[in-house]
């Protein structure tokens, strides 16, 4: 099953699934942003709106991207609000947002699911505005290390989806790659998991101002897109 098709399937029960690493992921999204205020946010991977709520309290406008169609329509169903867009998109390919028009850009439990970094961190740098930042949370790369990926179950059958192990330092040398500095690292447990390794890994990246750049666009969308 291809990841795309995972998560449509798994959409139907995602939210009311026993999902501890969602659970924490939602916690440490709300704990790093909710006291601070945005223009433009874009959500890559926004699943079934977990975050997005949040999002739209603190930004003036938020895009919220997602590959799987069963998502997107799940987080619709949920949030209705006037300054939030819904857009089925592949990361892994442009993003449909102008040059430096992006003040915020959220990525929750998605990386993992990407083989390679660089044109993420690639296209970050071209949509955010100086001074801009890049707020990425994934699964530890010590829990992929033991084998740890996302799951989920459909009556009795379980699927396993394809994830790849990025480290530490892969995180780091990709947003450096692309004139981004790392403001803040942190590692996460959930109240259950004791002794374990840390569960999540989050980072707060800045893109370094440049001497000069184009102007900023009024809007985050590509004309016509």
């Amino acid at each position: 099953m291809s990841i795309r098709d995972a998560y449509t399937s798994w959409s139907e029960t995602y939210d009311l699934d026993r999902n501890l690493t969602r659970d924490l992921d939602r916690k440490v999204t709300r704990e790093t942003l909710a006291d601070l205020r945005w223009g433009f946010i874009l959500e890559l991977g926004c699943g079934t709106g977990k975050n997005t709520s949040l999002l739209a309290d603190i930004g003036e406008h938020v895009l919220a991207f997602d590959f799987s169609e069963g998502m997107i329509d799940r987080a619709k169903s949920k949030l209705r609000s006037d300054n939030v867009t819904f857009t089925v998109a592949d990361i892994t390919r442009e993003w449909l947002c102008e040059n430096q028009s992006v003040d915020l850009i959220v990525c929750n439990l998605v990386l993992e699911h990407i083989r390679e970094l660089s044109f993420i961190f690639s296209e970050s740098s071209r949509v955010l505005r100086d001074g801009g930042k890049f707020f990425v949370c994934e699964l530890h790369p010590f829990r992929q290390y033991l084998g740890t990926k996302a799951i989920f179950e459909r009556g009795q059958r379980t699927s396993e989806i394809e994830a790849f192990v990025h480290h530490v330092s892969d995180f780091i040398g990709s947003a450096q790659d692309n004139g981004m500095t790392l403001e803040r690292m942190r590692e996460w447990w959930h109240e259950e998991d004791g002794e374990k390794p840390p569960r999540l890994v989050s980072f707060m990246f800045e893109k370094r101002a440049r001497a000069s750049g184009p102007l900023f666009s009024s809007s985050p969308m590509k004309p016509g897109s």
